[in-house]
């Protein structure tokens, strides 16, 4: 994977505890302590942004939702039917 040009820094205070851990960390995976900090700083936000992106929807919702799925009698309308076509000949 290429990586990006760092041009860009942070700096925070922590406990010597808490270097302490992150050094032993780092050295299990064999990885410096700069480069292990920030994979994993980098991969907790790209969680975190993942989780803020996905749908939520409230228990009356899921339920409504489940319901609408599961109902036969409900046909999709023209734009699901040419997007359902696009996909299929898409993805095949």
């Amino acid at each position: 994977m290429p990586t990006a040009k760092s041009d860009s820094r942070l700096n925070f205070r922590l406990s010597s505890e808490q270097k302490k851990t992150i050094e032993d960390a780092a050295a299990e995976t064999g990885r410096t302590v700069s480069d292990f900090a920030v994979s994993t700083l980098v991969d907790a936000a790209r969680r975190i942004l993942r989780e803020q992106e996905a749908t939520r929807l409230s228990d009356r919702d899921r339920q409504l939702f489940v319901e609408m799925l599961d109902n036969e009698s409900t046909r999709p309308n023209e734009a699901l039917v040419k997007a359902a076509k696009r996909y299929k000949k898409q993805v095949g």
